[in-house]
């Protein structure tokens, strides 16, 4: 029976630290859609901007983190048994597009290659109209690239965010798709392991939820 409890507690713990992580990058997308203007990187996928992808992970978090609190904490079953599934949908999400992404890794580059280019022609066509700011400046300014290969790409209006700081002459050499994908590349290692370790986390929340759910079920406790 300690150990149950420890392990009831365990779950409370841990899923209110990422509760607090995920409502925290929640406002934070909220802070990016209200104060900031944006487009999308990627036209094919126009709901993917920065401010919509950082706002529907900080939910994800959020929703999934407060299930297993709150199942574990009242101890219901119905709760635990949807943070069950989440968990599990969402593995299966991640594990899927790992595989798609080693197996169509070619095709998906010249797709993403092509679609930034799309954006980049509409980032410099708004520009042209008067908008002030948009993705593409976050990401030139947080990676210090500009435009998809180099500064060439945006013809003749490059956008400021592309101007070195410490040499007002002069572009960031590389462009942010070269060096993303090189950063990429270079670290396949550290992002494997950190899919794993995310899958494993995952796995544990999954092995505790079900654990406290048979424990449910051998007792005889109802909903509450």
């Amino acid at each position: 029976m300690s150990c149950l409890k420890c392990l009831k507690y365990t779950m409370c713990v841990v899923n209110f630290v990422f509760f607090v992580c995920g409502a925290t990058v929640f406002g934070f997308g909220i802070y990016l859609m209200t104060f900031s203007r944006f487009s999308s990187l990627l036209p094919s996928l126009q709901a993917m901007s920065i401010a919509n992808s950082v706002f529907l992970t900080g939910i994800v978090i959020t929703c999934v983190s407060f299930l297993g609190f709150l199942g574990a904490l009242k101890e219901n079953r119905c709760l635990l048994i949807s943070f069950f599934i989440l968990l599990l949908i969402l593995m299966l999400a991640e594990l899927t597009g790992a595989c798609l992404l080693l197996m169509y890794e070619r095709k998906i580059e010249e797709f993403i290659n092509k679609d930034l280019k799309n954006g980049l022609e509409k980032s410099n066509e708004s520009r042209r109209n008067g908008t002030v700011e948009d993705d593409w400046d976050k990401v030139q300014m947080a990676f210090h690239c500009c435009g998809i290969r180099n500064h060439t790409d945006w013809g003749t209006h490059v956008p400021n965010s592309c101007i070195e700081y410490r040499n007002e002459t002069h572009y960031w050499p590389q462009g942010c798709f070269t060096k993303l994908k090189g950063a990429f590349d270079e670290n396949l290692l550290n992002t494997g392991i950190s899919v794993i370790v995310v899958c494993i986390i995952e796995v544990l929340g999954m092995c505790f939820s079900m654990t406290l759910f048979c424990h449910i079920n051998q007792t005889g406790l109802g909903y509450k």
